[in-house]
């Protein structure tokens, strides 16, 4: 009966197993790019969830407001933190289970080396003159800021410049030159000669000697600067004093700030292979203590005292100079020596006019490799800086505090208040994020101990290097995972408008030599643990630094692989462990972190974007990735047995009078539910073994790398749900009655109402049979209702997820499965409803043959149908968009948040593809009706 069934209806079981085909193929094709989409994901993730350390450790009050609000780690955080965990925490927390490598990070204080850089002149030389000056007006510009720095001066002459001192030996010259003398700058020549340098270099201060109207001669006591600013460029202001032709330089005074920090070698090579990145020299080892040379071997007093240290090869900092160089109008050539020669030098050459003759450039990292001496690092002061301070401006954005402009007394010795000289520009002209600290040394350098005001402090040491690395050598770590490794990283910032870019010259934002600036320089000089003391019990004024030296540890613990269910346990249960020893120190886990670049307004209408680091974000995505691949398998399936629910159904309604027959002649309710459900098993079977064949070659053609066992899965599933959307249908059908199941499916209506045109009609023929339009505008509505909510739920993963680089890159990935689960959702449903309306055609054919017996065209008949799918497709994509956006709404969490008219719009545009696809779909049974004759389907009635 069953396969006698099957063949008398071929049209009806072959549509029927093309639609569980269909559904069956694309449910299982779309469940394996789902999975194989999950397994690209969690495998993304566990690949980089590991960085260099897994925990954090920090100060108390490290984590800024921004941070505890947003769940980040702020850039840069290292270079705000000098001190704050005692040696003693540093320990316990290193001898603590589970803890593999635990590495210190002690940032003692920034130096500031002394260097010049060398910019070449000659071109702009007068060829013809005996003696000449140029003068050097620099401009430095470095990251968003452009600064006005000191005049330099270079004086060429073609007499030979010798070399002489006093008999004292209180003065030695090496820019002595013969002159023309008069009588008031006679008393200035030493053995006939000017020194044509000295005044204008060392002593501008014009002051008298012993109280005698007589200018000071030169001599080795310091010029008293006490009333000058470190600000004054005076103070930086320099003249070249050269003999030759056609060649010459000027060296420009330069300063580079170099953070010294403390690490624990042994644990730094083992985080991050520190080892490696050893240029020259040797690696500093645990062996390397501060020590203290005896008498014979002192070269600043009784006893010097020595640190070791590292020295990047980098000066990690940037700036470029652009000069314009002016040719000085001198007069008299032969009078030159003795105007450079006395007191009044300073004023003179200032006063000179000059012709500007061209312009030069040179970058101020060149002067940094100059200074790469022992003798280049005074520690006598040292410079801390503290955290910048951020909020949220009125647009919703971060924006970085800014703090008062610097203190002239930071930059005044504590002993003898005398400014420093060449203080960085951009420290007194730029702008100022952060707090700046000075830290002056004792007196007692080279005594071995202390006494009178400095009474319990320790001698300020020297630095000895014992070589040289060079960062870029270390190993290298995932991108989409790195945690803060501002230990040797410069901080990754660039422009986040078109304008800051332009400012910017298409270049990142790298630190300057500004110690308050937003950005600072990470460590440049190393040196071990046990040097901490030697360095901070050497300042006149104990702080922090004294007993709690220790910014930072980086801890990785042992066994974790990534961010599966142990290692979480393991990394949980470390930093369990310090939170319980030690509440107040704030712990951060970094494993499964990844980078989240923010955008932060700075002042001057500059916007930036840095790389923040957001906390879990692994954990965070595997979770996201496991609730959406759910959530997208149960409505596609519910989305697939629907579709052959509503086909089964309608294959059952156009059945009616047979079952009815059925019933009359005494088949009884099981036997109809048995023969139908057969049907459907049987249809179900067929198409499943054709979906599975199918199912694996396009699983192939697809890169599917489970198409072979996801392929057999295809007739299971298309057994299952033949039968599954067969139940209703089969227990519907015996629930008819023998009369009734004979009577017509259409009843007439009850009161004519007048059509007037073919659009009118159509609205008619929807309205007369409810129950069948409703059951066409069902399927659609479904779609485009589960077409809502997957989107929905697409753009809530992404928006959960996305924000960090690791976020981004996975939703990059998890896209093609997204778009798969919307398209096949839709486009079933719109299967759906073109089922049902070819069904109501051909149920109505009869109808369509007497109208074109009384004169309608086939052009009108089509338009009818036409209006009919419209009008069907208009009713189940809109009540499918609105029941959508209720579902969304109900799902709750914010779902909607941010995506409301996207998914809106995104609905409505479904609606109107539904509908063309409706209408395009229609065109083939229309053909099919309008080549069939009026007395065949009136005779076929």
């Amino acid at each position: 009966m069953i396969l006698d069934q099957l063949r008398r209806r071929r049209g009806r079981a072959l549509a029927l197993a093309t639609g569980i085909l269909v559904a069956a193929t694309s449910f299982t094709l779309l469940t394996a790019t789902v999975s194989t989409s999950q397994a690209t994901t969690v495998g993304t993730v566990r690949k980089n969830a590991r960085s260099a350390y897994d925990v954090l450790v920090r100060p108390p009050d490290a984590q800024t407001a921004v941070e505890r609000q947003s769940g980040l780690v702020a850039p840069n955080f290292l270079s705000g933190t000098f001190g704050g965990i005692t040696m003693d925490q540093y320990r316990r927390i290193r001898d603590l289970a589970g803890v593999e490598v635990a590495a210190p990070v002690a940032n003692i204080g920034y130096l500031m080396v002394s260097s010049t850089v060398t910019v070449d002149v000659s071109r702009f030389l007068d060829g013809k003159a005996s003696r000449q000056i140029l003068r050097i007006s620099p401009t430095l510009t470095s990251g968003l800021g452009t600064y006005r720095t000191s005049d330099e001066y270079v004086y060429l002459t073609r007499s030979p410049l010798t070399s002489a001192g006093t008999a004292e030996d209180l003065f030695q010259s090496d820019t002595l030159e013969q002159g023309t003398a008069d009588k008031s700058t006679r008393r200035y020549q030493l053995k006939g000669k000017y020194d044509v340098c000295f005044y204008f270099n060392w002593d501008k201060t014009e002051q008298t000697e012993f109280n005698l109207k007589l200018p000071m001669r030169p001599n080795m006591i310091a010029e008293d600067l006490r009333d000058k600013s470190p600000f004054d460029p005076d103070l930086s202001s320099r003249m070249n004093c050269q003999s030759g032709r056609d060649k010459a330089t000027v060296d420009v005074p330069v300063s580079y700030p170099v953070l010294l920090s403390a690490i624990d070698p042994a644990a730094e090579d083992r985080l991050v292979g520190l080892g490696s990145t050893v240029t020259s020299g040797r690696m500093l080892t645990e062996r390397d203590k501060p020590w203290t040379v005896s008498f014979a071997k002192s070269v600043h007093g009784q006893h010097d005292s020595y640190i070791p240290a590292l020295l990047s090869s980098n000066p990690l900092t940037t700036g470029t100079l652009d000069a314009a160089v002016e040719r000085l109008d001198t007069g008299d050539p032969a009078g030159l020596p003795s105007k450079l020669g006395n007191p009044t030098a300073d004023s003179f050459v200032r006063g000179l006019h000059g012709t500007t003759v061209g312009r030069t450039r040179v970058d101020l990292n060149k002067g940094y490799r100059k200074a790469l001496t022992e003798d280049s690092f005074d520690t006598g002061n040292y410079w801390t800086v503290g955290p910048v301070t951020y909020f949220r401006n009125s647009g919703g954005d971060l924006a970085a505090r800014t703090q008062p402009a610097q203190r002239r007394g930071l930059w005044v010795t504590a002993s003898d208040q005398q400014p420093f000289t060449n203080v960085p520009e951009e420290n007194h002209q730029g702008t100022q994020y952060r707090k700046v600290t000075s830290h002056g040394a004792t007196e007692c350098v080279g005594l071995g101990s202390c006494d009178g005001v400095d009474s319990g402090r320790l001698p300020n040491p020297f630095v000895r290097l014992v070589g040289r690395y060079d960062t870029s050598r270390l190993h290298g770590f995932s991108a989409l995972s790195e945690a803060p490794l501002e230990t040797y990283e410069t901080p990754q910032v660039t422009g986040a408008d078109s304008a800051t870019r332009a400012k910017l010259g298409g270049r990142p934002l790298r630190p300057d030599r500004n110690l308050g600036g937003y950005l600072s320089p990470p460590p440049t000089m190393l040196t071990t643990m046990d040097s901490v003391t030697a360095l901070t019990k050497s300042r006149r004024v104990p702080g922090l630094q004294d007993k709690a030296p220790v910014s930072a540890i980086r801890i990785r613990v042992a066994g974790v692989t990534g961010v599966d269910t142990a290692s979480r346990a393991r990394v949980n249960a470390v930093a369990g462990a310090i939170r319980a020893a030690y509440p107040r120190l704030q712990v951060d886990v970094t494993v499964g972190s990844s980078p989240a670049p923010q955008t932060v307004a700075l002042s001057g209408s500059a916007r930036v974007t840095e790389r923040w680091v957001a906390k879990g974000v692994a954990l965070r995505i595997l979770r996201a990735v496991d609730t959406k691949s759910a959530v997208l398998f149960m409505l596609v399936l519910v989305v697939c047995a629907l579709f052959l629910g509503q086909a089964a159904l309608a294959s059952v309604r156009s059945r009616r009078t047979e079952i009815g027959t059925l019933r009359c002649l005494g088949w009884s309710g099981g036997e109809v539910l048995r023969l139908v459900l057969g049907e459907l098993a049987l249809i179900g079977l067929a198409a499943g073994a054709a979906g599975a064949l199918l199912a694996y070659v396009l699983g192939r053609a697809l890169g599917q790398p489970e198409a072979g066992a996801k392929s057999l899965l295809v007739l299971p599933v298309a057994l299952l749900l033949a039968t599954a959307a067969g139940l209703i249908p089969a227990w519907l059908a015996t629930r008819l009655g023998p009369m009734e199941a004979v009577r017509p499916p259409v009843t007439a209506a009850r009161r004519a109402r007048p059509v007037r045109s073919v659009a009118g009609l159509a609205v008619l023929n929807l309205l007369r049979v409810r129950g069948r339009t409703l059951l066409g505008a069902a399927g659609l509505a479904l779609g485009v209702a589960a077409f809502t909510v997957l989107l929905a739920l697409t753009l809530a993963f992404r928006g959960e997820v996305a924000g960090s680089l690791l976020g981004s890159a996975v939703v990059a990935q998890a896209r093609e499965a997204d778009y798969l689960s919307v398209a096949l959702s839709l486009l079933l449903g719109a299967a759906g409803a073109i089922d049902v309306l070819v069904i109501s055609q051909r149920e109505r054919a009869a109808d369509l043959a007497v109208l074109r017996a009384t004169g309608w065209t086939d052009r009108e008949l089509a338009r009818l149908t036409l209006y009919e799918g419209i009008g069907l497709a208009l009713l189940g994509g809109l009540s499918g968009a609105v029941a959508g956006l209720a579902g969304v709404l109900a799902l709750g969490r914010g779902v909607l948040h941010g995506h409301l008219f996207t998914v809106a719009g995104a609905a409505l545009l479904a609606t109107l593809a539904a509908t063309a696809l409706v209408v395009a779909a229609l065109t083939v049974p229309i053909r099919g009706l309008s080549r069939i004759a009026p007395a065949h389907l009136l005779a076929a009635d």
